[in-house]
Formats: C-alpha cells, sequence, structure tokens
C-alpha cells in the first residue's frame, strides 16, 4: 500500500500547481502606499470573489444605486449554489421563514425557471413546492446551471444598465493598504494575464478563504480555537490553527441501467481503495465503503445507495428526478456527490504554500473519481452482486471536462477578529440550557441588539484535518451580529460570506446557503447605508441613532432581524 506522504507526491507531481491551486493562494502580501501600473477601475463597492455573499451584497448594494465591481476566479458567480455544485442546505422552516425576502425571491425563481423552461409534467407544473430533484437534502434540489441562470437573470438589470460589472476569471494579486484602510487592490485575468487596479470607498472580502485578510494585515483567526480563547466547553484546551474541517471536490452522476460507464482507474485508487481515516472517535472503517460515522451518533451507519431505485445515497443530494419531467426527456436521475466518502480530510487550502494547495487538491480530486470508480466497480448491490456500471459521470452538469465542480467544496474559511465573535455559548443548545438554568427545549439563543439578520441550522462539522470525526449537535434559531462583520481595526473592509467574526464551532451553523446570503446582502446594505450617510461601519453599530437606521433599512429590504 503506498504512503500517504508517497501518495501526495505522486499528486502534486502530477498537476502543476499554477493550474491546481486555488489562484488567489497566490497572491502577494499587502504593500504599503506604492501603486502597481496598471489599468484602474474605481467603483463604489468592490467585492472579491463572486460566491453566494457576494451576488447577494452586490444585489444590495445595486439597489441602492451604489457601482460595484465584482471579480470571479472561475466562468460561475454563485458559489456554493454553482461552482461548488452543492444543492440548498437550508433550515426546514425555509419554505415559509428564515431568509431574507431577495434569497426568497431567488428560490421563487429557481422554481420558475423550471415551470418556463423544462417540460414539466402537469402535477409537477401545479406544484407550488416543486423540488425539481426530489433529493431529501433540501427542498429545491436543482442543478448548477439553474442556480448560475437565475442569479445572471437578478443581476441582468444592474449589468446592463453599468451598475453592476462581473470581472469572470480573475484573481487577487495585490493589496495595498495605509495603516488601516484598504486603497486599492490589484486582480489579475487568468485568460490574458493582464492587471487590473480596483478603488472603492469600501472593500468586501466575499473569496471562499477568505484571501483578503491575510493581503491587507487584516487580523484574523483560523482553525480550531482553545478554550481559553473562546470559551465553549467543547473547544480543545489548545489552539489547532491547522486543524480545519474536510473540504470536498463534488461531481454529478447520473445512472443508466444496463450500460457500463465505467471510468479510467483513477491515479491515486490504490491509495484510497485502502485508507482508512484516522479519526478521534474512529471511523468505522475504509472510507471507501457505505458504512460512515453517523454525524450525531458516531456509531456506524449504512445510508444505503440503491440508483436503479433512487434510494439512499443517491437520493439524498439528487438534483434531478425524472418522473418530474415528460416521459422520455431524461434517461436517468441526477445526483450530485456531496457525501461522507469524498470528504477530503488530509490538509487544508488556507494557510499553506501553493504547491501544498496544489497536492490536497489534486488528491481530493482523486478522492472523488476513486470513490465513483468504487461505487462502480466494487459497491455491494442488493442482488448480491458487486458495482453500478451504469453509473455516468456528468461533466455537463458541473461545465468542466474532468467532471468535478469547477471549485472546492471550502467548509471553513480563515475569520475575522471581529469586535464581537459568535460562539457555541451564543446559539449552542445544551450551552445555553447551561447558562440560563432552563431545560433545552425551553431556551433560544442569545438575542443581539444589533442584529442584521437571521439562521437556522445545526453545529454541524464534518471530519478535519486535525483527526476530528464528525461534530454534530443541536443550536437554536439564530441572529447573525453586525458586530461579526466589524474588523477590530480595518476600517473599509469586511466579510461577506463565512469570514466573519465566527468560532470554528460555529462556522458549522453560520456556513449554509441562507445565512451566506443574509450576510452578504447584510453588508451591501451596509455600504449603501454607509454611503448615504458618509458614516463608516464601525460608526453604525457605535452610534444607536445610525444602527436604528440601519436597521429599519434591512427590514425595509426585507431582511427579517429575529425569529
Amino acid at each position: 500500500m503506498p504512503t500517504r506522504r508517497a501518495f501526495l507526491r505522486r499528486s502534486l507531481a502530477a498537476v502543476p500547481a499554477a493550474l491546481a491551486a486555488p489562484a488567489m493562494l497566490r497572491a502577494q502580501a499587502a504593500v504599503p502606499g506604492r501603486k502597481p501600473a496598471a489599468k484602474e477601475l474605481a467603483a463604489d463597492l468592490v467585492i472579491i470573489g463572486g460566491g453566494t455573499g457576494a451576488c447577494a451584497a452586490a444585489l444590495a448594494a445595486a439597489r441602492h444605486g451604489l457601482s460595484v465591481i465584482m471579480t470571479e476566479e472561475t466562468d460561475w458567480i454563485g458559489g456554493q449554489l454553482t461552482s461548488q455544485a452543492v444543492p440548498p442546505d437550508e433550515n426546514a422552516l425555509i419554505e415559509t421563514t428564515g431568509g431574507t425576502r431577495s434569497y426568497q425571491d431567488f428560490r421563487t425563481r429557481v422554481r420558475a425557471y423550471y415551470a418556463r423552461s423544462f417540460p414539466l409534467t402537469a402535477a409537477a407544473r401545479a406544484n407550488p413546492a416543486l423540488n425539481p430533484g426530489n433529493g431529501s437534502v433540501s427542498r429545491l434540489c436543482h442543478e448548477p446551471r439553474v442556480a448560475l441562470a437565475v442569479l445572471e437573470e437578478m443581476l441582468a438589470p444592474f449589468v446592463a444598465s453599468g451598475r453592476v460589472r462581473v470581472l469572470r476569471r480573475h484573481t487577487i494579486a495585490q493589496a495595498f493598504a495605509d495603516r488601516d484602510r484598504v486603497s486599492l487592490l490589484t486582480v489579475t485575468n487568468r485568460e490574458s494575464g493582464h492587471e487590473i487596479g480596483l478603488t472603492a470607498p469600501l472593500f468586501l472580502d466575499a473569496t471562499e478563504l477568505g484571501d483578503l485578510l491575510p493581503l491587507t494585515k487584516t487580523e484574523y483567526v483560523i482553525g480550531y480555537e482553545s478554550r481559553r480563547d473562546t470559551g465553549e466547553e467543547r473547544a480543545p484546551a489548545e489552539a489547532q490553527p491547522h486543524n480545519h474541517q474536510a473540504f470536498t471536490c463534488c461531481f454529478a452522476m447520473d445512472y443508466l441501467h444496463g450500460e457500463d460507464h465505467t471510468i479510467e482507474r483513477p491515479h491515486g485508487w490504490a491509495f484510497w481503495r485502502d485508507h482508512v481515516p484516522k479519526l478521534n472517535p474512529p471511523w468505522p472503517g475504509k472510507l471507501l465503503d457505505l458504512f460512515y460515522s453517523q454525524p450525531r451518533t458516531l456509531k456506524p451507519f449504512n445510508y444505503g445507495f440503491d440508483p436503479q431505485k433512487g434510494t439512499g445515497l443517491f437520493r439524498y443530494r439528487r438534483i434531478l428526478d425524472r418522473t418530474n419531467f415528460a416521459p422520455g426527456t431524461y434517461r436517468g436521475d441526477i445526483t450530485l456527490v456531496n457525501w461522507p466518502q469524498n470528504d477530503y480530510m488530509l490538509g487544508n487550502l488556507c494557510e499553506v504554500t501553493p504547491a501544498e494547495a496544489a497536492r490536497h487538491l489534486d488528491a481530493a480530486k482523486q478522492l472523488s473519481l476513486s470513490w465513483l470508480y468504487w461505487l462502480q466497480t466494487a459497491c455491494p448491490r442488493p442482488d448480491g452482486g458487486t458495482g453500478w456500471k451504469g453509473l455516468r459521470l456528468r461533466p455537463d452538469i458541473v461545465g468542466t471536462e474532468d467532471g468535478l465542480a469547477k471549485y472546492p467544496y471550502v467548509r471553513e474559511s480563515r475569520r475575522i477578529r471581529a469586535e464581537f465573535t459568535v460562539t457555541e455559548n451564543h446559539v449552542g443548545t445544551a450551552a445555553r440550557a447551561k447558562l440560563t438554568g432552563k431545560p433545552e427545549a425551553e431556551v433560544s439563543a442569545e438575542p443581539f441588539t444589533d442584529s442584521v439578520g437571521i439562521g437556522s441550522y445545526a453545529i454541524d462539522l464534518h471530519p478535519s484535518s486535525g483527526g476530528d470525526n464528525y461534530i454534530d449537535f443541536p443550536a437554536r434559531p439564530f441572529q447573525i451580529p453586525l458586530g461579526a462583520l466589524i474588523p477590530r481595526r480595518m476600517e473599509n473592509l469586511l466579510p461577506a460570506c463565512k469570514n466573519l467574526g465566527v468560532t470554528h464551532l460555529t462556522n458549522g451553523c453560520y456556513r449554509l446557503h441562507p445565512v451566506e446570503w443574509n450576510i452578504g446582502e447584510a453588508v451591501g446594505e451596509l455600504a449603501a447605508f454607509c454611503h448615504t450617510k458618509k458614516e463608516p461601519p464601525r460608526a453604525v453599530r457605535a452610534k444607536p441613532a445610525l444602527l436604528a437606521d440601519y436597521q429599519a433599512q434591512l427590514r425595509a429590504s426585507g431582511i427579517p432581524l429575529a425569529w
């Protein structure tokens, strides 16, 4: 069996670092004062990163008349919803509450897009709660391309008017900071190599790894904080900065009975075939197996897998159920594979060299391809046979040549050292019961007077690079405090996704689709408010009258501030 080190060394050699590593990891450190010789563009707001939070921020700012420049590393905006190929993870009440008005509009538009553009059955067309894939993870499991089309549609009026400019295939190169303010950012066109300077009164970091934070020398934290740092009972005694949740290279597949679509054996197959995760508490066996640790109990669990019947793991993130469409439209159902078995736990993409990032990214891709190969060739079937040869990789669904999503699904980012940090003690059900002396059934999350939105999800952490198995426990419906969006020192840089002031633990409930959308939208609204009032973001939280006016603006824009 190849050693882990030898396998990762071969993985690195197989993929050029410049292609495999997320391009943002190759950016340079902040440079005070000096400006590069480059074309410059100016706007009221510059957003680096084009993910879910970024799109919400751009929409909010543009609604209020601001000019916006948004960059995106790939050719698809939308992040989790599109380039990372992750169907929405949402709260149980999302059909009626728990999201902003614009997020609910996004969901409505997804259903309308299917009704307008797809040959739905009469029953599906008449269903106001249509779930295109009938997946069990969400009430709206849909294709990444549909999410992309809807986001483009929502932005279209602002793009057409010139209010929003989207620079696709652009990555952050340099940051220029003067004391506590960012003065200029430069981005590089990945196709031409040309560099552009971007200036604005306010900048948003909407990158998946919080890449502007080190570049601008904004104070931040990574990994697992210590109990002393956060006061969280579940935190370790000593900080573990390189202990991050697994990331995942997602992919789409369908199943065509009686056909053979077995892929070529991946070059990492020998390693992943025999790999047993070294976790505490232990994983039940080899990673490539139907048995895995049940997230809440950590006991061995087999959800099942039968693509012919569309049950178990196949149904879990199914994005297209052919029974919703006219007979003959699709030959098979389509599912997205973001499962325990293709979570990459052997390293991070954050705070590593470009070579290490390339190595881990290629290894994660090999894991996902090896998982598909195992399903095709070795997976036990109910009839006693092995392998589902009819499983077919679907590159067209994710828009890539290799069939894997354009960007890895990154669960954990650098996080700002904020004016206020949300901890387990503010939202965890058991922690709240202990602090208040109330039964768990009666507790609520800590109320925040500076709330800018709401969310709800369990504190759900996937196995980590530091050897932790799942950490999954209940949390109460919570608020998003403005203090978690304000860096302690930097004046004109704000987080717009999962890089806000949360901990390793509370990241587990603040990282989901509707919450990231709300974070981005609240920051976009804040940019517009500060532009009108001629006040810095920090003053909005510090001055009660400004905070009240800002919260009134949020409510008027359809952002609920409390459950």
